[in-house]
């Protein structure tokens, strides 16, 4: 890992490897704007938040993190195709009415998305399933009543949707809760991983190097 990320969040201190120094960002859901600060200090990156809840807005602007506040559920429609080299997004996925479509307007304005998300195969989901529960782990704390998830998926079901929409997986980093990698991840991924990152390319593109 880059020594550079600090204190920064685990999940986010990885995302910060994918990204080439210099690059314009738009980050979905980006909280109080601690991964794009960290990216504009450390990797010279520029570019825009996008978050609805007013505290954390408050906390960009503190910050003095470029932030707007929106809803997701509503798109892009404000950004330009090709707007941005990267479209980030992370642990929002399973939040949104349609997940399919933000990730389609994501590759729309960006050349890359970064997209990352609990996995709901873990054995941990599957066995509270199995005793008649609705699932409560470290990677997914809270109540079925207060949950602001609403998509859930596993690997295998994210997997499948970039097969069908044609979306190519440059990096993909199948992790436990700590953020690290493992054997039995790496044996069986659907049943040991508990988060997902994954970057993401259209097809259309060519991959870098190319």
């Amino acid at each position: 890992m880059n020594t550079t990320t600090g204190s920064l969040r685990a999940d986010l201190a990885l995302i910060c490897d994918w990204i080439t120094p210099g690059s314009r960002i738009l980050d979905l859901g980006c909280g109080d704007g601690a991964l794009l600060g960290h990216l504009a200090r450390t990797r010279q990156v520029s570019g825009y938040g996008l978050e609805i809840d007013p505290a954390n807005v408050a906390a960009c602007v503190a910050a003095g993190v470029n932030v707007i506040q929106a809803d997701l559920d509503e798109g892009l429609a404000d950004f330009a195709t090709g707007s941005f080299d990267y479209v980030l997004m992370t642990q929002a996925l399973q939040a949104l009415q349609r997940p399919d479509k933000v990730v389609a307007e994501m590759l729309r304005v960006g050349r890359e998305a970064i997209v990352t998300f609990p996995n709901f195969g873990h054995w941990r989901a599957r066995a509270a399933i199995l005793g008649g529960h609705m699932p409560v782990t470290p990677a997914l704390p809270a109540q079925w009543y207060d949950t602001h998830n609403i998509h859930l998926c596993t690997v295998a079901d994210f997997d499948g949707l970039c097969r069908h929409s044609g979306w190519r997986v440059l990096e993909r980093a199948l992790l436990d809760r700590a953020h690290r990698r493992g054997i039995a991840i790496a044996l069986l991924p659907g049943l040991f991983c508990e988060i997902a990152m994954y970057k993401l390319r259209k097809p259309e593109q060519p991959l870098p190097g190319a």
